[in-house]
C-alpha cells in the first residue's frame, strides 16, 4: 500500500471540505519538535528514513553518521528523527532539551519529531503503519531499541526496516539511495 497516494488522495478531497476524517491509519500526522504540523506529502519524491532517536543512549553517537548521511543525499533523502523515551528512559528531556543537545552536540539540521511513543497501546499512527504489514502492505516488525530505521522509498511505500546496529551509511541502507 503507498503510504503517499493514500496521503495525496485524501488531501485532496480534504480541501472541498472544511474538515478532513481521519480514517485511516494512512492519514498520518506528527508535529515537529517545534509543535507545528509536519507533511508527509511533502516528501514526495524523496526517500525517507524515519529513526526513533535518544540523547543518552549506547546509540546516540548514530546521529553524527545521520546528519552527514542527510547532507549527502539532500536531494534525494529525508531523515525525520523521532525521540522516544520508551527503551531505558534514553530520553528523558524536554523538547527544548532534546533539540538543543542535537544541534549543539551533532550539528543536526534534520527534522526532529515531537516525542511520541513507537510502540505499545499508545503507538503513534506513523509507527502503527511502519511496524503492522496489514498497513504497509510489506512486513511488520516491532520496535526493539533507539535508532531502529525504518526507509520508504520515494513513492511512499515501505522499503524495509534496519535494526539498531545498522548503521546509517551501511550499504544495506545506501543501496536503496542509488
Amino acid at each position: 500500500m503507498n503510504l503517499f497516494k493514500t496521503l495525496a488522495s485524501k488531501h485532496n478531497a480534504s480541501t472541498k471540505e472544511t474538515k478532513m476524517n481521519i480514517d485511516s491509519p494512512f492519514e498520518i500526522k506528527i508535529n515537529s519538535i517545534h509543535g507545528e504540523p509536519i507533511n508527509l506529502l511533502q516528501f514526495i519524491g524523496k526517500h525517507i528514513l524515519i529513526v526513533n532517536v535518544a540523547s543518552k543512549c549506547g546509540f546516540t553517537s548514530q546521529y553524527k553518521e545521520l546528519q552527514k548521511m542527510y547532507e549527502m543525499y539532500k536531494d534525494t533523502l529525508q531523515i525525520i528523527g523521532v525521540p522516544c523515551n520508551q527503551f531505558g528512559g534514553q530520553e528523558p528531556g524536554t523538547l527544548e532539551e532534546i533539540n538543543s543537545f542535537c544541534q549543539i552536540n551533532y550539528g543536526v539540521s534534520f527534522p526532529l519529531t515531537e516525542k511520541i511513543e513507537v510502540k505499545g497501546k499508545n503507538q503513534h499512527p506513523l509507527y502503527t503503519w511502519l511496524t503492522n504489514k496489514t498497513n504497509n502492505g510489506v512486513k511488520s516488525s516491532e520496535v526493539k531499541w533507539n535508532f531502529q530505521k525504518y526507509l520508504i522509498d520515494p513513492k511512499g511505500n515501505l522499503i524495509d526496516y534496519f535494526l539498531t546496529t545498522t548503521k546509517p551509511m551501511s550499504s544495506k541502507i545506501t543501496k536503496h539511495l542509488k
